[in-house]
């Protein structure tokens, strides 16, 4: 263990983290084992929860190495999510859905000292992300968003998880009120987190009659690989049961005006192809309080991963948690506004 400091907050970092075993040489090797030639050219993408790779392939376009974390999922749970991309490529929905080897597998491992990594292979996809203040556009994305819900509702994930209030709201602010929030803020942040909680449990209640079905789970611009004038929807490592709304909302942004206006283009789409259900509208706020909730409490789980001191420095200062809770305090007065409408 090494003691460092990032903003003005000591912490110890683990030296030994698993990921510190996935060397080049490493990466190379693995994805060799699964027949391919590498060529050497490694480029590390813009992930921190697993680790993604752009791995050169001697004589062919290269690919992508996702290496899951490990102990985040299991196995039954990573190949939940894979097949869920196998059933929306089957429905001839634009995802990036993983490589099949030989064998029918698509989860593969490679052992390194005492580590085994998991991962899957993609193929490289380009394209850019969305310009969401084209109505188009919207209108293109809900109509996508409206066949992977289609498809999402056929049947449910066994054993991947449900987005709550347990594990995204009372969990994560229990890590953050007992590891992280400065003594100084503890006080305000436990007092506006218990009336947020209260508040989101209400709006649940109120909404008994929306159901889950399996979403994207992250649908941000992001994820969106936008070529051919039309949407490519990628990474669904955080793939959960949710309402629907779930990955709607995520597309919205500015004043309330704005997100209606927003909100009416997706839904001409949607609607073509799987109902949407208007009471949905009033989790929007409630999801969303979740998320910033949750965001935090990622952020400070995954602390010991260097990765994440180096890449997120301003994390964990006093500056950050003043400003977090500045945020959760407009976040309180969303939730008491009326849900948005559908015009």
């Amino acid at each position: 263990m090494c003691l460092i400091r990032y903003g003005e907050y000591e912490m110890t970092t683990n030296l030994q983290h698993p990921f510190n075993s996935l060397t080049p040489g490493v990466l190379m090797d693995a994805v060799e084992s699964q027949g391919f030639v590498c060529d050497g050219r490694l480029l590390a993408l813009n992930s921190y929860e697993n680790r993604v790779y752009q791995v050169g392939i001697e004589e062919k376009q290269p690919l992508i190495a996702k290496f899951y974390r490990p102990a985040r999922w299991d196995d039954g749970q990573i190949l939940e999510e894979h097949q869920f991309c196998f059933e929306l490529q089957a429905q001839e929905i634009p995802v990036v859905a993983p490589h099949v080897n030989a064998e029918g597998e698509s989860l593969f491992r490679y052992a390194v000292d005492d580590q085994i990594f998991r991962f899957a292979l993609y193929p490289r996809k380009g394209g850019h992300a969305p310009e969401l203040d084209n109505l188009d556009n919207l209108l293109i994305l809900g109509r996508m968003l409206g066949r992977i819900h289609l498809v999402g509702a056929s049947r449910p994930f066994e054993q991947r998880p449900t987005i709550d209030i347990e594990s995204f709201g009372y969990n994560s602010v229990e890590l953050i009120r007992e590891s992280f929030i400065p003594p100084d803020l503890s006080a305000a942040y436990e007092t506006l987190t218990a009336d947020l909680l209260k508040s989101i449990q209400a709006a649940i209640s109120d909404s008994s009659d929306v159901s889950s079905i399996r979403v994207h789970g992250d649908c941000h611009v992001g994820n969106i690989l936008w070529r051919d004038d039309a949407p490519h929807f990628v990474d669904f490592d955080d793939a959960r049961m949710a309402p629907a709304v779930q990955d709607i909302w995520m597309l919205l942004s500015g004043s309330r005006a704005e997100q209606t206006v927003q909100l009416s283009e997706i839904l001409e789409g949607y609607n073509e192809f799987y109902d949407f259900q208007p009471r949905e509208l009033r989790l929007v706020e409630a999801l969303r309080t979740l998320r910033m909730i949750h965001y935090s409490a990622w952020l400070a789980k995954r602390w010991e991963d260097p990765a994440f001191p180096r890449n997120f420095p301003w994390f964990n200062t006093t500056r950050y948690w003043e400003s977090h809770i500045l945020e959760l305090r407009e976040q309180f007065a969303a939730l008491n506004e009326p849900p948005l409408s559908i015009v």
